[in-house]
């Protein structure tokens, strides 16, 4: 008879069910040395065998400690662990705390919330810069047309390259210039600056690529070249229709073709939209809440008392650590995600693990992926290429963004003190002093505290404080 045959099962006399028990009781693990895990079951006629293993198998006189076993939370076995309880539990214990607060906060001082937060009469005189905003697409277009000549070698290279210079350079000023003359609300002149600021963006990536593809297709060693390069192809044409997709696509480094998915997902975009619109309502509402009065009973921080000025600071961090994040979530997860599913793009890593960041390089590095390939791309590596230093290159990599985030904080606000520029700059020295205590105590955790409270804690609360207090001086003395 075959091995594989199945024994058949015994009929019990009593009540004339079935048992196969000729094998093991599935309920019992006869796998570990420690024990043998027993279910019990209802009385039903089993054989001795099967009643000593049911109940006789774990003895007073078995070893209960066979090996060396650590505590869970011991130095050498606390990273072994899997810590999900304890992340929930600072979940729940977060929420009851900040419900706590917000309750109270409400009792105290009410609702402060009112619409001139999203809509208020001074915003119909916003029209002019809605309508710089509605013409910045002039300028790729006319990028457009200087590569079409260079392509097809109606003027000089040289020609092309100062054309794109002068182009470039208005599709910055002209925003700033509007902005200056109009006295518009701050927000509708952040949207602008921001709008500006990737248009400039996407504008010299699209005439760097194309430069550099020329430069390519012109070099006697091209071949040479073209074997070098394995995405060569990708800019190998100027293309209206590519030009169009890059200029709304959530991307700033230019190219013919990107990876594409297959469909887009209504409801899934749907959903986004939803939580898009919730966190945005909750920015508002942290900011009503709880920003705008503490920056209100507050005095400089560089005119007054030092311990008053880091307890108002203190105070600050907690709910603007809320709002950046919320921004965060917002912008880089749900609406790049959005647009990117709209447009049906395929390369969505648009952050990394930033909140892991050892160093404050490695956070620039994680933090905003677009803007990351596009300094990588365009300014990094072309410094090098040029024999400037390292060291050189990366100051350039900084100063860049530091002159983006003034521009777009201090043109709303109609006040040039350079606290973004300088709060920018000031990465540099600090991301050389997290380079050297990660590397002097081997420890990830050193450097990502201090990324959390120089950044986070004490750097973005103290430019609110100082932006806040120049502007309302500026307005008391134009009044």
């Amino acid at each position: 008879m075959s091995s594989d045959v199945r024994r058949r099962p015994i009929t019990n006399a009593a009540d004339g069910t079935s048992d196969s028990s000729s094998s093991p009781s599935p309920d019992v693990d006869f796998n570990s040395n420690d024990q043998i895990a027993v279910a019990h079951r209802k009385p039903n006629g089993e054989n001795d065998r099967r009643r000593s293993v049911m109940h006789y198998a774990y003895r007073p006189c078995t070893p209960a400690h066979n090996r060396i076993k650590e505590s869970p939370l011991s130095s050498d076995a606390i990273f072994k662990q899997s810590h999900a309880g304890l992340f929930n539990l600072c979940i729940v214990v977060l929420v009851a705390v900040n419900s706590r607060l917000i309750i109270e906060n409400l009792m105290k001082y009410g609702l402060l919330i009112n619409a001139n937060f999203w809509f208020s009469s001074r915003s119909l005189r916003d029209w002019p810069l809605l309508m710089c905003c509605l013409s910045l697409p002039v300028f790729p277009l006319a990028a457009y047309i200087v590569e079409k000549f260079a392509w097809t070698k109606r003027i000089a290279d040289s020609a092309a390259i100062t054309l794109h210079i002068i182009i470039t350079t208005i599709a910055i000023l002209y925003p700033v210039f509007m902005i200056m003359r109009f006295d518009s609300a701050v927000l509708s002149g952040v949207t602008l600056m921001l709008f500006a600021c990737v248009n400039w963006l996407k504008l010299v990536s699209f005439v760097h690529a194309n430069y550099d593809m020329r430069m390519l297709v012109n070099s006697a060693d091209k071949e040479k070249e073209k074997s070098a390069s394995s995405n060569i192809e990708y800019f190998y044409d100027v293309n209206f229709n590519s030009l169009a997709y890059f200029m709304v696509a959530p991307t700033l480094c230019y190219q013919i073709t990107y990876p594409r998915t297959t469909c887009i997902r209504k409801g899934w975009v749907l959903r986004q939209t939803i939580k898009f619109i919730i966190f945005t309502g909750v920015m508002g509402f942290i900011i009503e809440q709880y920003i705008n009065p503490i920056v209100r009973n507050s005095r400089h921080p560089l005119k007054g008392d030092f311990l008053y000025a880091i307890e108002r600071v203190l105070k600050l961090s907690v709910p603007n650590l809320y709002v950046w994040l919320c921004m965060f979530y917002c912008f880089f997860h749900l609406w790049l995600n959005i647009l990117a599913e709209v447009l049906r793009f395929g390369d969505r890593e648009f952050y990394k693990d930033w909140w892991n960041a050892q160093t404050v390089d490695e956070y620039w590095r994680l933090w905003n992926m677009p803007v990351h390939k596009w300094m990588v791309r365009h300014i990094y590596f072309p410094c090098l290429r040029i024999g400037i230093p390292k060291g050189g290159a990366h100051l350039i990599a900084f100063f860049m963004p530091a002159v983006f985030h003034e521009l777009c904080i201090a043109v709303p606000c109609h006040i040039f003190k350079f606290w973004a520029f300088l709060g920018i700059m000031l990465q540099v020295p600090l991301a050389l002093v997290t380079d050297f205590l990660q590397r002097k105590f081997q420890n990830s955790m050193v450097g990502n505290m201090m990324f959390w409270c120089f950044f986070c804690i004490l750097g973005q609360p103290m430019s609110v404080l100082l932006y806040y207090h120049d502007l309302m001086n500026r307005k008391v003395n134009t009044k």
